[in-house]
């Protein structure tokens, strides 16, 4: 009986320990790994341990979807708009309603209602917006905060945004 009693009370504890863990990380915080280097060298940026290449994990808060309150330079993680499995990890150029012009082309585009502009710090290897337009805000699924993991680069990741890419309406 011992045991039985002892099993049942360490499987309802791991039980009760998983629901809130798939709770808190749909509703507020999860971690996600990077994968390439189109963020770099803001995110992957090379690291490397004993010789093999280390991505970064980071940390994603999901609170800001609540009212899909983002802002200029918010590193954030969003479905891709080609295929929902893929995740990407871009930075916010432009918010519903700015303009929009890009650094190679002459193109001048205002970001429609509930949509926004994101591209990757490394523009030579980024699939961005750049390459399929605005991307619609219900794809965003958290902001990226702080680099979580290896444990050599463990903080928050600058807020920054180019400027030469900003018109307001």
């Amino acid at each position: 009986m011992g045991t039985r009693s002892a099993l049942w009370s360490f499987a309802n504890k791991f039980f009760t320990c998983g629901v809130i863990g798939v709770y808190v990380s749909d509703r507020f915080v999860g971690v996600a790994p990077v994968r390439g280097s189109s963020m770099s060298p803001t995110l992957n940026p090379g690291t490397t341990l004993m010789g093999l290449a280390i991505d970064d994990y980071v940390l994603v808060e999901k609170r800001c979807l609540q009212n899909y309150k983002f802002s200029h330079g918010d590193v954030v993680v969003f479905s891709s708009p080609s295929n929902h499995k893929e995740r990407h990890i871009k930075r916010i150029t432009a918010l519903p309603g700015e303009w929009i012009g890009t650094r190679h082309s002459y193109d001048v585009l205002k970001i429609p209602e509930g949509h926004c502009w994101v591209e990757g710090d490394n523009s030579s290897s980024s699939l961005d917006s750049r390459s399929f337009g605005p991307i619609p805000l219900g794809l965003v699924q958290g902001r990226v905060t702080h680099i979580a993991w290896p444990p050599q680069r463990i903080g928050a990741v600058e807020k920054r945004t180019p400027q030469d890419t900003i018109s307001s309406s």
